[in-house]
């Protein structure tokens, strides 16, 4: 799981986006949020589904049924790389098993670890929302190419989002969106605040923190099952003597 503890994120990727904010003019270094959040280990247990699920500071990434059962809510940042283990071999799956069928909504939420993966998450925002996905699910595959360069990421950034439709002038003027910057930011630190999230990805199903592997499938399984159990019956009374 990537947290907001490592150093090494900070220091390496603070020089990548450094190369990108001066490529593409980017005004994301004014966001000091982006690194600065309360750490310490996650809380075990639910949080409020009434409160996880109010609007944010901007509107939710979702797929699947509005009214399905079950709902899962992911802090991700695609800069993450259990984030895009979790998207490339288990979310297909989770996908076609639950998503598919009316089962499970899986609503996706930004938490960026770094100033790249907001940039990213900015694109995936300028995205109409029935394409996001589509592009998000790009960036995490393609996440070694443009994430993990000792170069400009700029190129090959450009190359992913100009195959979902992105031209240069409106990779740049999403970039310098400073009020999606702030929305994105938002999204993070109300996480952060509220709900106790420390690192990514971060699962909450039904309101309950996912308690195992989000590289397994198995996790999601145990957590749905657990969802979507029946109480109970109360115990019938004992018959009057």
């Amino acid at each position: 799981m990537s947290d907001l503890t490592s150093p090494r994120r900070f220091a390496d990727r603070r020089l990548v986006a450094a190369s990108l904010f001066a490529a593409a003019a980017l005004a994301l270094a004014a966001a000091p949020g982006i690194a600065q959040q309360k750490k310490g280990p996650p809380p075990a247990g639910e949080v409020s589904v009434e409160e996880l699920m109010k609007p944010g500071t901007l509107p939710d990434l979702a797929i699947g049924k509005a009214d399905a059962p079950v709902t899962i809510v992911e802090y991700a940042s695609l800069t993450c790389g259990h984030c895009a283990t979790f998207h490339t071999t288990v979310y297909p799956k989770l996908k076609e098993k639950y998503v598919d069928t009316g089962k499970v909504r899986l609503v996706l939420r930004d938490f960026p670890l770094d100033n790249l993966a907001a940039a990213a998450a900015m694109l995936a925002r300028c995205t109409p929302a029935d394409k996001a996905f589509g592009l998000i699910g790009e960036l995490f595959a393609k996440q070694d190419q443009w994430a993990f360069v000792q170069g400009n990421p700029v190129p090959t950034l450009f190359k992913v989002a100009e195959a979902n439709g992105f031209t240069k002038e409106s990779f740049d003027k999403c970039l310098q969106d400073q009020k999606l910057l702030e929305g994105i930011t938002g999204t993070r630190e109300r996480a952060n605040k509220s709900f106790q999230v420390r690192s990514t990805p971060t699962f909450f199903v039904n309101g309950r923190r996912l308690d195992g592997r989000s590289d397994a499938l198995e996790s999601f399984d145990k957590a749905i099952e657990a969802a979507t159990a029946k109480p109970a019956a109360a115990p019938a009374p004992a018959p009057k003597k």
